[in-house]
């Protein structure tokens, strides 16, 4: 049998409401954790909590992972609320699919707002909880856009990179200490993100990235879930979860220069 981690354990999950952070609070409830769901989406956020069986202790919180003062809260409460906090998932994201040269400066602050300052915070609130526990498990979503970049994903693309930045600088400063952090680069996940994509600027060419991206969106978030807790249990830094990551990632060492060719084909560009 395999051994369960999560039994007991509370977790914290940004963007509980649907895709992603819905699939691993379901899944999370199945192994017996403590959940602290959050998002800015507060019915989406109650038909999550509505999907966990009633013997799972979970509370839910409206959050705005854009605000600073808003996540620190979230991460007081939670030990409030908890008592300890032994993983917290960075999950709530955005998108805007637009070319560099028509996407606007607002929209791409939007993006990065929720996308990677949204993980700085959750990473900067819940931290020093965890290192004054001297345990606990950092889970910062990135992306296969954070192996590779894509046209009409600039802003997205920019927040994947810099999320694993982020995670890739915290396992260099935090052996030893008990506290781990595992970066997370979903391929192609079935969620609303892909509704959330807007085209703000829907010329011909942002149509027919909109139509190749959608149809690499294949894999059921239940199923990226599950390779997640996989991953975590295994104690592994890197998991390269869901339709084209694996072959993402391979092509992103094997070509760093040239892969540009390899993923336009892909999607039939």
């Amino acid at each position: 049998m395999k051994k369960n981690i999560f039994k007991n354990m509370t977790a914290a999950i940004t963007g509980a409401g649907s895709g992603i952070g819905q699939a691993l609070a379901i899944e999370l409830a199945a192994h017996g954790a403590r959940l602290a769901l959050s998002d800015i989406n507060e019915e989406a956020l109650a038909q999550t909590m509505a999907l966990l069986p009633t013997s799972v202790e979970a509370r839910s919180y409206s959050l705005d992972v854009s605000s600073r003062e808003a996540v620190f809260d979230f991460a007081e409460k939670v030990r409030r609320d908890f008592g300890v906090v032994h993983f917290i998932v960075n999950n709530a994201g955005t998108s805007v699919l637009a070319t560099v040269e028509n996407v606007t400066l607002e929209e791409i602050e939007r993006v990065l707002a929720i996308n990677l300052w949204g993980v700085i915070y959750g990473t900067k609130a819940f931290l020093p909880i965890m290192l004054e526990q001297g345990e606990g498990c950092i889970v910062n979503i990135s992306s296969v856009f954070g192996l590779v970049a894509t046209p009409c994903s600039v802003a997205y693309t920019i927040s994947k990179f810099g999320v694993r930045g982020l995670t890739e600088t915290l396992w260099q400063e935090l052996d030893g200490t008990g506290v781990r952090a595992v970066l997370v680069h979903p391929g192609g996940i079935k969620t609303n993100i892909s509704n959330a994509s807007e085209i703000y600027h829907s010329g011909e060419f942002e149509q027919r990235v909109a139509e190749a991206n959608v149809r690499q969106m294949i894999t059921p978030p239940d199923v990226c879930a599950r390779e997640i807790l996989a991953g975590l249990t295994r104690g592994d830094k890197r998991l390269l979860v869901g339709n084209g990551a694996r072959a993402l990632h391979r092509v992103s060492r094997l070509f760093p220069d040239s892969y540009g060719k390899l993923v336009r084909r892909k999607l039939g560009l």
